[in-house]
C-alpha cells in the first residue's frame, strides 16, 4: 500500500468510525429509554438493561455499517475535491477507478464482517433479547420486589416491603402473609429482612430480623403469637414456563438455516416464503454495500466553485429508501403473492443500474455531474428564498 492509499484510508476511516459511534450511541439511547421504563414497570434489576442493550448492538450495526461505509468514502470524495487535490491527482492521471481501490477494501471488509453479523450473531442476539424479555415479564430473571406494594409469590403468599438499600440486599419494614404446606394461615411482621440462597434451587430463605410471628392451626381456636429476634422462612419460588426454542421468528434463524427451510418439503407454504424471503433479504443488502464506493464518488463531488452539501443528504435518502423498499419487497415476498427473487433482486438490479449510470457520468463524461440538475433547481430554490427575505440577507450581510 503506497502513500496515496494510506492517505486514502485515513480519509475514510474518521467519518466511518464517527458515523457507526454516533449512530449506534443515538439507537442506543433511544432504546435505552424505553428498556428503563419496560424493566422498572416489570420491577426487573438495573442490570438487565445494559444486557438487553448488549444484545440490540448486532441489529444497530447491521444497519450503521453501510450508512458508515457510505459517508466515510463520501465525505473523502468531498474533501478531495472541495480543496482542489482531487484536481491534482486527476491531472497526473489517476482515474477514479484507481482511487476507489482502498474504499473496495473497506467496502469488501465491511461487508464480510456485516454478512457474519446479520446471518450469525445477530440470529442468536436477537433471540437471547426476547429470551430476557420473557423472562423478566414472567419473573423467572429475579426480579426486585417493588418497594411499597404488594407483590404475590404465586396464589399462596404476598409479600410487602416498606423500604430497599444497597440494591435490595437490606430490607425493612416487612410484612408476609401465606399458606404453609399444611393449609394454615401463617403472618409475619419483621423490622429488617435479607434474601440467602439455599440448597434447593426451587425455594430461598428470608432471613428475618426482630419480628412477630402470628400462625393459626386449624386445630385450635387461638392462633400462636411468638416473637423472634431471627427466624428463617422458606420460601417456594413459583413455576415458570419454559421459553420457546429459537427458530420461531426468521429473524432467529442464521442464513444456512433459512437456506435449509427454503428448499425443505416438510414446513408448509407460509414458512417456506417467509424464510427464502429472509435469505434474499439479508444477501441483498450486504450485496448492495458493494455498490456504495461508486454512489459515494459520485454524490460525494460537488459541481466546480460549489461547496454544496446536496450529495450527502441524497446519499442518506438513496440508503434509506432502498432499505425502506427492501423491506416491502421481504413483506410481500413472505405473503407468496411475489417469489422472493423477483421481489428482492429486481430493486437491486434497478439501484445497481442508478449507481452505475451515476458513476460512468462522473467518472467518464467530461465535465459530467449526475446530480447537477438537482444542484441548479436548490440553487434557484435557495436565491428565492434569499430574495423572499432581504432583511434577513442583510442582517447576515453585516455579520
Amino acid at each position: 500500500m503506497n502513500s496515496l492509499d494510506r492517505y486514502m484510508a485515513r480519509l475514510i476511516a474518521v467519518p466511518l468510525i464517527s458515523t457507526l459511534l454516533i449512530s449506534a450511541m443515538l439507537l442506543v439511547l433511544d432504546r435505552m429509554l424505553r428498556l428503563f421504563d419496560f424493566v422498572a414497570t416489570e420491577g426487573g434489576p438495573v442490570s438487565v438493561v445494559w444486557r438487553m442493550l448488549a444484545n440490540l448492538l448486532p441489529e444497530y450495526l447491521g444497519l450503521g455499517i453501510p450508512i458508515g461505509l457510505m459517508l466515510g468514502v463520501l465525505l473523502a470524495f468531498r474533501r478531495l475535491a472541495t480543496s482542489s487535490e482531487l484536481d491534482v491527482m486527476r491531472a497526473v492521471g489517476l482515474s477514479y477507478t484507481r482511487l476507489l481501490k482502498v474504499p473496495y477494501m473497506y467496502a469488501i471488509a465491511l461487508a464480510i464482517l456485516n454478512l457474519s453479523i446479520v446471518g450469525f450473531v445477530q440470529p442468536w442476539a436477537r433471540y437471547n433479547y426476547e429470551q430476557l424479555r420473557f423472562e423478566l415479564r414472567s419473573g423467572a430473571l429475579g426480579a426486585s420486589i417493588k418497594v411499597g406494594e404488594f407483590t404475590s409469590f404465586g396464589p399462596r403468599m404476598t409479600l410487602r416491603i416498606e423500604d430497599s438499600k444497597d440494591e435490595g440486599r437490606q430490607l425493612s419494614g416487612i410484612f408476609v402473609q401465606m399458606i404453609t404446606a399444611d393449609g394454615n394461615p401463617l403472618a409475619v411482621t419483621a423490622e429488617t429482612g435479607q434474601f440467602l440462597r439455599s440448597d434447593d434451587p426451587d425455594t430461598i430463605i428470608f432471613r428475618l430480623t426482630n419480628g412477630t410471628l402470628i400462625h393459626r392451626d386449624k386445630s385450635s381456636n387461638v392462633p400462636r403469637v411468638l416473637t423472634f429476634t431471627t427466624h428463617s422462612l422458606p420460601i417456594p419460588l413459583p413455576k415458570y414456563e419454559q421459553f420457546r426454542r429459537r427458530g420461531d421468528k426468521n429473524l432467529e434463524l442464521t442464513l444456512p438455516e433459512l437456506a435449509i427451510i427454503g428448499k425443505s418439503a416438510a414446513v408448509t407454504d407460509e414458512q417456506r416464503h417467509t424464510s427464502r424471503a429472509a435469505f434474499h433479504f439479508r444477501l441483498a443488502e450486504v450485496v448492495s454495500m458493494f455498490l456504495l464506493p461508486m454512489l459515494a464518488a459520485a454524490l460525494g463531488i460537488p459541481p466546480k466553485r460549489s461547496t454544496s452539501a446536496l450529495g450527502v443528504f441524497l446519499s442518506i435518502v438513496m440508503i434509506v429508501t432502498y432499505h425502506k423498499v427492501n423491506e416491502y419487497a421481504q413483506a410481500i415476498g413472505s405473503l407468496g403473492r411475489i417469489d422472493p427473487i423477483i421481489a428482492l433482486w429486481v430493486p437491486f438490479a434497478i439501484f445497481a443500474g442508478l449507481v452505475l449510470w451515476m458513476y460512468h457520468t462522473v467518472a467518464y463524461v467530461p465535465g459530467g455531474q449526475p446530480i447537477g440538475a438537482l444542484e441548479r433547481v436548490f440553487a434557484k430554490a435557495w436565491k428565492a428564498i434569499v430574495r423572499r427575505f432581504p432583511g434577513r440577507r442583510r442582517k447576515e450581510a453585516q455579520a
